[in-house]
């Protein structure tokens, strides 16, 4: 016969401190197991979303997968729409967009700023970058700049001091805000876009870094490719940039093993942090437990009413933590080498947080109630 599920309720009210510290160490636990599993959910869907299927990148093969470090001819644009024919033309306008992108020091007006990633366009740019959208202000003229609505992450900055109407600098000039734009969650959300001509001349360079072109539905990357392959006098490289995306998500699989990682360390000190509460929660209950036995209920019932404590603190503790992380904690920019992304806390966040709560519930209170139920009914009752 099991004890009735309102013994093991009415125990932990019966212990209001111990119950609330229980609480509070199993709720940060589960807490910072949400934020690394976050970080991981948040890196992987940035890199996810930021490549288009329909777009080829055309860079320098000497620059591997660093497009920063790429340098290609500024007449690369109009030979790549000379000699291929499956590039896109929407509104009359080639979807070709030649870039400049590098990263530079960025100081904002109010003194603060960092490292920014910067990348001069033209007005094609949204034909190809379909993802991005301008959700305040205007397209940016002569000597302004228009910022993506994670780029206060990557500078370490407030969003006032990047608002539409204020001054930033790089590459020692002075650029007026004149917009911001979003992308979807993509690594351009963290980038300020300005005018090719103008980065090219605050610079003082004439090349570009790299050329973007959209494809027409039905043709294949494979074309650019093969053309980058067979004029090896341009040094060129073409790949898919969803082909791209997916190299970076392979170069910072280290860091994602990590997190991981994190995730079953912080699991595990958990699980001993709820292993010592525990310990000195049931070697206060030595005499009830064995008054228990004594009465007639076995070690197995006793033995669940125990576990059932230890899960519905655990569980209370999994769904305070819960309720945080995703008021709190879902949509947090963090900053990165790659620019800036979200924390998500998502479907697959919410399960491994959760799950790992339960775990500490139930490995917690198992190892404790099993050694107090091994004594003998009649030394335990004479226990003090």
């Amino acid at each position: 016969m099991l004890l009735p599920w309102e013994y093991g309720v009415r125990n932990l009210a019966r212990r209001p401190l111990r119950t609330a510290l229980t609480l509070v160490a199993l709720a940060t636990v589960v807490m910072l197991v949400f934020v690394v599993v976050g970080f991981i959910r948040g890196l992987e869907q940035s890199l996810a979303v930021s490549g288009d299927p329909d777009v080829v990148l055309v860079y320098s093969v000497n620059s591997e997968e660093n497009i920063e470090n790429s340098s290609i001819a500024a007449r690369t644009p109009s030979l790549l729409v000379a000699s291929l024919d499956g590039v896109a033309n929407r509104f009359g306008v080639t979807c070709v967009s030649p870039e400049l992108y590098l990263g530079t020091r960025v100081k904002t007006a109010d003194g603060s700023g960092g490292l920014g990633l910067v990348r001069g366009v033209k007005l094609s740019a949204p034909l190809v970058r379909r993802s991005v959208q301008l959700i305040q202000g205007d397209w940016p003229e002569e000597g302004e700049v228009i910022v993506g609505r994670l780029a206060t992450a990557k500078l370490g900055s407030t969003e006032t001091a990047l608002s539409v109407g204020e001054t930033i600098e790089f590459e020692g000039r002075s650029w007026v805000i004149s917009g911001r734009f979003a992308a979807g969650g993509s690594a351009y959300e963290s980038e300020i876009w300005c005018q090719l001509e103008d980065f090219q001349i605050a610079t003082k360079r004439q090349d570009l870094s790299l050329v973007a072109m959209l494809l027409s539905p039905g043709n294949s990357a494979a074309e650019v490719e093969l053309f980058c392959k067979e004029r090896t006098d341009l040094e060129l490289r073409a790949i898919r940039e969803t082909d791209y995306y997916a190299t970076l998500q392979q170069h910072y699989k280290p860091v994602r093993v990590l997190a991981w990682f994190v995730v079953v360390l912080v699991s595990a000190a958990g699980i001993f942090a709820g292993l010592n509460m525990m310990y000195g929660a049931v070697a206060g209950r030595v005499r009830e437990l064995a008054t228990l036995q004594a009465i007639g209920f076995r070690r197995r019932a006793i033995l669940i009413s125990l576990i059932q404590e230890g899960v519905l603190l655990a569980a209370a503790g999994s769904l305070l933590s819960g309720a945080i992380a995703l008021t709190m904690l879902n949509g947090m920019a963090v900053r990165f080498t790659m620019g800036a992304f979200t924390l998500r806390i998502d479907s697959v966040a919410i399960l491994i947080g959760c799950g790992v709560g339960l775990m500490l519930g139930v490995l917690g209170a198992l190892p404790p109630a099993i050694k107090a139920l091994k004594a003998e009914v009649a030394t335990s009752l004479k226990s003090i």
